[in-house]
């Protein structure tokens, strides 16, 4: 009987592994995403931004490396001139999708990893989770809700 029980725990577990180790990339991320509202909470400050408005944010995800663009939509004319642009390579192993920032244009962000939980549903990308760098004393919750472009 012991013998029995110790077969079936270990086929349990073998499938448990198999079905985990199918999922792992089964979260579909690849493709270009338009960014439409991000929520960052800070020290109990929650702060909403609409990103259809006044700039433009894209990511471009594919099989290995993400890389995002944002600027301002007056063509930088004035005081709201922005531009920032980063990249490097992902894992994603379930959901949970964990970046590498190899490159950034603000520097200070570069060589940090950021961990997300996605979920995708039909063509809307909810990515959540912690931003950490200690050298720009960020530390927060960043909430992100993308529209696929493509």
């Amino acid at each position: 009987m012991k013998k029995i029980s110790v077969i079936a725990l270990t086929g349990i577990l073998l499938l448990s592994y198999c079905t985990r180790s199918n999922i792992k990339n089964t979260v579909p991320v690849i493709g270009t995403w338009k960014l439409i509202s991000g929520t960052l909470i800070e020290n109990g400050d929650t702060l909403v931004t609409d990103y259809t408005t006044k700039v433009s944010f894209i990511k471009i995800i594919n099989e290995t490396h993400f890389a995002f663009l944002e600027h301002d939509l007056n063509q930088g004319k004035d005081s709201t001139a922005v531009f920032v642009a980063g990249g490097g390579r992902y894992s994603l192993t379930d959901s949970v999708y964990t970046e590498h920032l190899e490159y950034c244009s603000d520097r200070a962000w570069e060589d940090n990893d950021f961990s997300f939980v996605v979920t995708v549903k039909n063509d809307t990308l909810i990515q959540q989770g912690l931003e950490i760098v200690e050298e720009a004393e960020i530390n927060r919750l960043n909430i992100e809700r993308y529209v696929r472009v493509n």
